[in-house]
Formats: structure tokens, C-alpha cells, sequence
């Protein structure tokens, strides 16, 4: 009985090793997954240049320059100069700021809320499932750069605008993945143990829902940053993001149309940076999910 008694206070330590040999197994087998590292260290980068950008820019990204009008990539302007003489290479780098703002925004927006809508829909069910869940099939029914432009046309141009239209429009795909984990983790034994010990609803949900849906709500999230940056430049090309001088990748890629023929930088520099960042939002996300999701581990 002693020996028993001796060996009961061990039992949390050894909890805790073995969640931190789940966090480790997991962090080997993102690892090992070549494409997810190349979409990190690529984000990674983006950071660390929108953070260094006055060290990185070479020149100021608002200043015209009418002698150096529609210049060729050199080493003097690295991504050529557009129509007024500025330097394309540090308005890339200081649109990069503009991006993350926009990620970042839109994703402390997002998430919070399409959580809280599907986990409150999958748990309660009925009539409040109904209700949640229709007004969710609603937004999803139109295209969602269609309808962030009605909402940015209704508010008005302009950066804020443009993330609080983008954030009407890509929740409701939060909302039904977290939607159907509740639907399933709600049957879990452990719930129906922890409310024959008297939970309430609402630690049952903020305590033993809500945990189990976000590392599938952190893949969804992670996947739909590509279509927000779309989204985001779709906004600026068609003058409703952030407004000029301001560098926003779509609007350099608006201002550079007119001169495709001949001057092919202006508006194919901005374009490689969007392509480059959604890809790697989108292998991070695919990564993401083969490590966090067990139903798609290899």
C-alpha cells in the first residue's frame, strides 16, 4: 500500500513528457516535410523584410522620379522603375507590410469569430444550428470577391475597407469546419463524463470543444490566407484597397496594365510576389494538415 501511495504523485509528472513528446513527434514530421519548410522559410522571409524594410528598400517608395521613367530591372533599380520613376524592387518591399497587415488582420478577425459561430452551432444544435448554419450558407453562396466588392463599395475605398470586407466574406468556412469537429468531438466520452460531473455548457465549450477544433481551425486558417492576399490585390487592382501612393501589390499590378507591351516589370514584379506568397501560404497549410490532422497523415 506505501509503494502505491509513493507512486500516485508521479502520474501528472508523467503527463507531462508525453504531451511534450507529442509536440516533439510532431514537430520532426513537420520537418521532414520539404515543401511545408519551403513555404515557411519563404513567410519567414517576407517577414523579416516588411520588418527591415527601410534597411532593405534602396529608395523611398513614394518618391517620382520622372528621369528614370519605366526602366529596365539593373543593378541600379533591382525590379525596374514603373511610370513615374519609382523604384518597383522597394515598393515590393514595403508593400510586403501592406500584405502581412492584411493577413494578420484578417485572421485575429476571422478566426475568433468562425470558431465561436461552429462550435456554438455544432454543440447546440437545432433551431440555433439551423439559424447559425443558414446565415453561414448565405455568405458562402456568393463568390467571395464579389461580395467583399459590394461591401468595399458600400463603405468605401480604403485599406481598413478592404480587411473588414475580406473578413465578411471568409469566415463562414471557419465556421462549418469548426462546426463539424464540434459534431464529433460532442460525442467524445470524455464529454459525457465531464457533464455527468456537472460542467456547465460553458466550460464544456471553452474547455474541451473549443481545444479540440483549433488545430483544425489553425490548417483552414493557414489555407485561406492565399485567398484572402487574392482577394486583397483583386481589391486593389480594381481601386478599392489601399489607396495611392501607397505600394498595395494589386494596385501596381493596376497601374502597370497599360504598359505591358512595353514595359512587362511593372506589372510582372507585384504579380511574382503575390504568386510567391499565396504558393507558400498554401504549402504551409498542406503541411500543416498532414502534421496536426491524423485522418491525412502519410
Amino acid at each position: 500500500m506505501s509503494s502505491m501511495q509513493a507512486q500516485q504523485p508521479m502520474a501528472p509528472a508523467a503527463a507531462e513528457p508525453a504531451a511534450g513528446g507529442a509536440w516533439s513527434a510532431q514537430i520532426r514530421r513537420f520537418r521532414r516535410e520539404k515543401l511545408g519548410m519551403a513555404g515557411l522559410a519563404v513567410i519567414g522571409l517576407l517577414v523579416v523584410v516588411a520588418a527591415l524594410a527601410p534597411w532593405i528598400a534602396p529608395y523611398d517608395p513614394t518618391v517620382q522620379n520622372l528621369n528614370n521613367v519605366l526602366q529596365r530591372p539593373d543593378w541600379e533599380h533591382l525590379a525596374g522603375t514603373d511610370e513615374l520613376g519609382r523604384d518597383i524592387f522597394s515598393r515590393l518591399v514595403w508593400g510586403s507590410r501592406i500584405t502581412l497587415q492584411i493577413v494578420g488582420t484578417v485572421t485575429l478577425i476571422i478566426g475568433p469569430i468562425g470558431l465561436l459561430i461552429g462550435v456554438i452551432a455544432g454543440y447546440c444544435g437545432g433551431r440555433v444550428d439551423a439559424v447559425l448554419m443558414r446565415a453561414t450558407d448565405i455568405v458562402l453562396s456568393f463568390p467571395s470577391l464579389v461580395l467583399a466588392l459590394a461591401f468595399a463599395a458600400a463603405l468605401g475605398a480604403g485599406l481598413g475597407t478592404a480587411i473588414v470586407a475580406i473578413s465578411l466574406t471568409a469566415w463562414p468556412s471557419i465556421a462549418r469546419l469548426a462546426r463539424a469537429e464540434t459534431l464529433v468531438v460532442r460525442q467524445a466520452e470524455y464529454i459525457a463524463a465531464a457533464r455527468l460531473y456537472g460542467a456547465s455548457h460553458l466550460r464544456l465549450i471553452a474547455l474541451y470543444v473549443m481545444p479540440m477544433c483549433i488545430p483544425s481551425v489553425i490548417v483552414r486558417l493557414t489555407l485561406s490566407m492565399a485567398g484572402v492576399i487574392l482577394t486583397a490585390a483583386g481589391l486593389g487592382f480594381l481601386g478599392l484597397g489601399a489607396q495611392p501612393p501607397a505600394p498595395e501589390w494589386g494596385a501596381m499590378i493596376s497601374s502597370g496594365r497599360k504598359f505591358m507591351l512595353d514595359a512587362w516589370w511593372v506589372s510582372v514584379m507585384p504579380g511574382l510576389a503575390i504568386l510567391a506568397t499565396s504558393l507558400a501560404f498554401n504549402l504551409l497549410g498542406d503541411a500543416l494538415r498532414d502534421v496536426l490532422d491524423p485522418r491525412h497523415a502519410r
